[in-house]
């Protein structure tokens, strides 16, 4: 007897027999019949290019819904303010899109010691008054930036008060072109640069001290070549010749110095159309625009103070600021309004180069016309 046999052990396993045999894939007769391998064998493999395409519809589908998302709060946060519906006697509209830019040394936001940080000064509210305006054209033969200084020689014309609404006959009256703004605000200002180029404006946008200031310090500064050296006590500006990255207080001081500069008002008016096509340059990059960290404490910080009219919405908005990105690189003209002499220590514009250029910019044409 085999040695096995007796202690009940199963035979069975010397016959081929194996447990289990009734498995998957596995004859009863302990040989794979090749189902098992059969059925791994005709399982799919993953789809990779379903799986990538799932994954770039969920990415599209969070950009559209963050794009659309920024795109209304932003248009929430413009403050529409300024009624354009109010000017009178307004000229024809010509081809292309005109903007008065304007920057006022609004307060608004501003604690004492920021103004004094600043140097702004100390005035209150309803006091404001503009610092700087330009004209923006935009149209299909490059966009042109105009500046018109504040110490302009301008005609008053008739105008009907923004607030009381009472209708105020022109008297021929001439004065500084800011003093508009101080005496009835973005309405009346528009009504006298309208009156006295002939030139329709379509947009407003007004920024003051602080917006301008933060907007500067949320991209991290903009690098501005100064040419000669510039130290004026009044606007705190004190730069070297060279390159400069300056933040919010530096930018505003090199803006706002009118004092100890060659050509006065017209080399700062140089210098404020300088810096904001940098601005704007430096603001509508990649960098900025698609990094939310970025984008948001940049948009915030500009809307916070920014006054539009009433009719500008948010493309037109972006509009502008694509324009003097262009003429910041070289696709457009930037320029000081002509002038021919002066009289009581304002600026009188050149007529005859008025006239020329006011007619190009209706014709949508290229600008020829020089400021010198």
């Amino acid at each position: 007897m085999p040695p096995q046999q007796g202690y009940g052990y199963d035979d069975g396993y010397s016959e081929g027999q194996v447990y289990g045999g009734g498995g998957r894939g596995r004859g009863g007769d302990g040989y794979d019949d090749g189902s098992y391998g059969d059925q791994y064998a005709t399982r799919p493999a993953p789809n990779r290019g379903r799986q990538f395409k799932r994954i770039l519809g969920t990415l599209l589908v969070v950009v559209l819904v963050w794009g659309v998302g920024t795109y209304f709060w932003a248009d929430s946060q413009l403050k529409g303010e300024v009624d354009l519906a109010k000017v009178i006697e307004r000229p024809e509209a010509g081809d292309g899109t005109n903007y008065l830019i304007v920057g006022s040394d609004s307060r608004e936001g501003l604690t004492s010691a920021d103004r004094k940080r600043l140097h702004t000064g100390s005035a209150g509210e309803g006091s404001s008054r503009t610092d700087s305006m330009m004209i923006l054209h935009t149209g299909s033969n490059g966009d042109t930036l105009i500046s018109l200084p504040r110490d302009s020689n301008v005609e008053i014309p008739s105008f009907v008060g923004s607030d009381s609404g009472k209708k105020f006959p022109g008297t021929g009256r001439t004065t500084k072109l800011n003093a508009a703004y101080s005496e009835d605000g973005p309405e009346l200002l528009v009504r006298t640069v309208e009156h006295n180029t002939g030139l329709k404006i379509d947009h407003y946008a007004e920024i003051g001290f602080g917006g301008f200031a933060k907007i500067v310090d949320a991209v991290g500064g903009v690098d501005i070549k100064v040419e000669q050296p510039m130290k004026d006590k009044k606007s705190g500006s004190d730069f070297e010749p060279g390159t400069h990255t300056m933040n919010g207080e530096q930018s505003l001081a090199f803006v706002r110095q009118r004092y100890g500069l060659a050509g006065g008002d017209l080399d700062r008016t140089k210098n404020q159309q300088k810096f904001l096509s940098a601005l704007a340059n430096q603001t509508a990059t990649p960098s900025t625009i698609i990094n939310p960290f970025k984008l948001y404490p940049t948009m915030g910080a500009g809307l916070d103070t920014l006054v539009v009219d009433k009719d500008m919405s948010l493309f037109d908005l972006a509009g502008m600021f694509w324009a003097m990105k262009n003429v910041s690189g070289g696709e457009g003209k930037s320029m000081n309004m002509p002038v021919s002499g002066s009289v009581n220590g304002n600026l009188v514009w050149d007529k005859a180069k008025l006239q020329q250029l006011v007619e190009q910019l209706k014709n949508d044409e290229k600008v020829t016309v020089s400021d010198e």
